[in-house]
């Protein structure tokens, strides 16, 4: 059986001397694995599109067990981003949740949308902390595990929110914040941005400027609530932190 489908490829592992299992996330197949023999072979006509990154029209066969790939047309090789050691580093990381939070053959066509788009942005030049975000809250979203931020978590009351609570489930408002004393304290500029970056549609994100404390907070807040409410922690966060102080320090 014969599926054309346009994806973007998450990763590639090797699979004997000259084959490759490629991961593909697509827009209404959701992630599927394919077998592309012979990539890497020097002259294989699969080399250019097995890359991370790299978006392209895809032409599998195969119904049961190992479905392989037949045919691919490249469309976009974000070599921006590739060539980036620290893009490279961020991108890492988005795909590590997305492998990691998707089952195979699930369907998200609006979350594969907002991907293609965050990854235009980040070979452009947003900022990447920002986009970093978005992609963090969507995970959280798509696995259930959306953290509360229109409206206090406790009792409800649209009321400016002081504390947000991972045991909780985000936000509470002044009221509310003796519930859970070890909250992280939240400043009104985080209080606005965040439940923003959760539906701030992607041809505006160009537009979101934030100072470098409020990315630190927002990103500490995101993290501590990924780590208590998904049932895994991703490896390349540790590497984009290293590379992050790398950069830095240069």
């Amino acid at each position: 059986m014969l599926n054309k489908f346009e994806g973007i490829v998450l990763k590639a592992r090797d699979y004997g001397e000259s084959h490759q299992i490629v991961t593909v996330f697509t827009e209404f197949l959701g992630k599927v694995a394919l077998m592309a023999r012979g990539s890497k072979k020097t002259k294989s006509r699969f080399s250019a599109v097995t890359e991370p990154f790299t978006v392209a029209h895809f032409v599998s066969f195969g119904g049961g067990g190992i479905v392989s790939l037949s045919q691919a047309d490249l469309l976009d090789s974000h070599h921006g981003i590739r060539s980036d050691l620290l893009l490279t580093s961020y991108g890492a990381y988005w795909f590590e949740l997305i492998d990691k939070s998707l089952a195979e053959k699930e369907p998200h066509p609006a979350f594969y949308r907002l991907l293609k788009t965050l990854l235009s942005r980040l070979e452009q030049g947003t900022d990447p902390e920002i986009l970093t975000r978005v992609i963090e809250l969507r995970i959280l979203s798509l696995a259930g595990s959306a953290p509360v931020l229109d409206h206090c978590a406790h009792c409800r009351q649209d009321s400016r929110p002081v504390r947000f609570s991972v045991t909780q489930g985000g936000f509470l408002c002044e009221a509310c914040a003796h519930l859970d004393p070890r909250g992280l304290s939240v400043s009104p500029a985080v209080a606005r941005i965040l439940p923003l970056l959760g539906r701030l549609a992607p041809e505006r994100m160009g537009e979101v400027s934030v100072k470098a404390e409020t990315n630190e907070q927002l990103e500490a807040l995101l993290r501590a609530f990924m780590q208590e409410h998904l049932p895994w922690e991703c490896k390349s966060h540790a590497l984009l932190d290293s590379i992050r102080k790398t950069w830095a320090g240069g």
